[in-house]
């Protein structure tokens, strides 16, 4: 998984009805764009994240092409 400054970060819901949590990261503390990431989600909370596997990472780049 790599990332870059800007990128989204999304954590899927893992049972019925919870929601996916938005993120963006605003520091990769990683090498080469590696986890952890310093991200800030949508509801203020910031925080290091590892991802799983329940986790992708949307591509600033990729958004602004749409």
């Amino acid at each position: 998984m790599r990332a870059t400054t800007g990128d989204q970060l999304v954590q899927h819901g893992r049972v019925v009805g919870q929601h996916d949590k938005v993120g963006e990261i605003v520091e990769v503390l990683g090498q080469g764009g590696s986890p952890p990431y310093r991200v800030r989600f949508t509801d203020g909370h910031e925080g290091l994240c590892s991802p799983g596997p329940d986790t992708e990472i949307r591509h600033r780049m990729a958004e602004e092409q749409r």
